[in-house]
């Protein structure tokens, strides 16, 4: 990227520099040889008649009308020649900028769709190592610059869908673990099945992620359509899923306190970014630990955007009532009523998850099931009963006074009454201060950041 903005620099520097030169040049043609020298209107001493009479001290009115003429002609011209050349200077300006645009245009479209890939930290895999290695793609104008990959190449990558690649799966799909040509890793997923549901679902995840670029939100690389087959690619996130992270073999040993703060603070971010900076706004309506990605650096990313929607305050009757039990709001439950408050419920509940340990929704008989909100709710709010309820594998390693604040945010989140919650700009200014400068907040930890599960010398 740095060539083309350097040679754009260069010539908008080579234009302005031109157009002045130009400029001058014009100005010092007309002005140098503008006006001879004017004529005195008295005679030379020396002629004078020695005996001065009256009416040879003073010029008479003729003469007087004649410098005065002159003069002003003279000024006239001057004026003249400096409106043209502030007129040349401005236009030069116009011109200068108006190439310097259409140049950086340019140069900004070929970059885009050279090599379009997130931005910021954390950002996502791009598009140019991974398709250089791929058989054969090509930019199809129904998707946009999103390049559909070859179907024996996603087989050879991923060892023909074997089950040793696999994942992890979910109600319309697989995911495996895909290697083009052994040094190039991406997630891919197939799609099961087939119907409208399946095929509505592919679109949708296609027509958002094939214009979203956030660092919060996962990375679509390309896509494969075979028959009845459909395929994603995505950029491959290390460390699995949340779900997996608090609720498989490891039970959250790997994330600390600060951890866990930093990925809710991703997800507000990626939320805020889907809420507010998305026009029209995009209602994520499946947000939850196993759609909350990790990377390498445990950076968390949004996934699976095949049950979003674009726009606000979609009613009952408009949309069929999809999500996942524990995490949908009860008001698109009772009424069919969706907002984005519906997301902000559904980040309260991943919120409790990192704070407790606990799925969303536990059984507790073979006939009866109850959820982390109706658990935890009584004991978020009892400052002396919080502390034994946290996740035991963070016990005892945040300050109280954070606890107390992130429980508070999990609570507001998670109020039956969508207008008691707050927006997700609010709960991302909340966690902010709670997160470490080192892990993208504000936080400046004097202390060593606690390492959990750490042996004692005596063990």
């Amino acid at each position: 990227m740095g060539r083309p903005l350097t040679r754009l620099r260069l010539l908008s520097i080579w234009l302005l520099v031109l157009f002045l030169l130009t400029a001058l040049a014009v100005a010092d043609a007309q002005v140098s040889p503008v006006l001879p020298p004017l004529p005195s209107p008295f005679p030379p001493l020396q002629d004078l008649p020695s005996p001065l009479s009256s009416s040879a001290r003073s010029p008479s009115p003729a003469a007087m009308l004649i410098v005065v003429q002159t003069r002003h002609h003279h000024y006239h011209k001057e004026l003249t020649i400096a409106v043209v050349v502030a007129s040349v200077a401005v236009l030069a300006i116009i011109l200068s900028a108006f190439f310097v645009w259409f140049f950086w245009r340019r140069s900004r479209h070929m970059l885009n769709s050279k090599d379009m890939e997130s931005s910021g930290a954390g950002g996502g895999l791009p598009f140019g190592p991974i398709l250089s290695k791929l058989n054969s793609f090509k930019i199809t104008s129904k998707k946009g610059l999103l390049p559909t990959v070859d179907y024996e190449s996603i087989e050879t990558a991923t060892n023909k869908f074997s089950e040793g690649n696999i994942l992890g799966e979910g109600g319309f799909s697989h995911v495996y673990k895909a290697s083009f040509h052994g040094d190039v890793s991406a997630a891919v997923k197939k799609l099961d099945g087939s119907g409208q549901d399946r095929d509505r679902e592919f679109d949708n995840e296609i027509d958002l992620l094939g214009k979203i670029r956030h660092p919060n939100i996962v990375s679509l690389l390309g896509y494969c359509v075979r028959g009845e087959t459909r395929i994603l690619v995505y950029e491959l996130m290390q460390n699995g899923s949340l779900e997996t992270q608090l609720h498989g073999p490891s039970h959250g040993s790997a994330l600390t306190w600060y951890i866990r703060m930093k990925i809710a603070l991703d997800i507000a971010r990626g939320l805020e970014y889907l809420h507010e900076h998305c026009n029209p706004p995009v209602i994520h309506r499946d947000i939850k630990s196993s759609n909350i990605l990790l990377d390498s650096d445990f950076n968390a990313k949004i996934a699976d955007f095949g049950l979003a929607v674009i726009g606000r305050n979609h009613n009952k009757g408009g949309l069929k009532l999809s999500g996942t039990l524990g995490y949908v709001a009860p008001e698109y439950i009772l009424d069919g009523k969706l907002t984005e408050k519906s997301d902000v419920y559904a980040f309260g509940v991943v919120l409790l998850e990192l704070l407790m340990g606990r799925k969303p929704v536990e059984k507790m008989t073979p006939s009866q099931c109850q959820s982390i909100v109706t658990w935890a709710m009584p004991q978020l709010t009892d400052r002396s009963k919080l502390p034994n309820i946290v996740d035991p594998a963070i016990q005892n390693t945040m300050d109280l006074k954070h606890l107390y604040q992130v429980a508070a945010v999990a609570v507001l989140c998670v109020q039956q009454e969508p207008s008691y919650r707050p927006l997700i700009t609010d709960v991302l200014h909340s966690l902010i201060p709670l997160v470490p400068i080192e892990l993208g907040g504000t936080l400046r930890v004097v202390e060593p950041i606690p390492v959990i599960n750490q042996k004692s010398p005596d063990h």
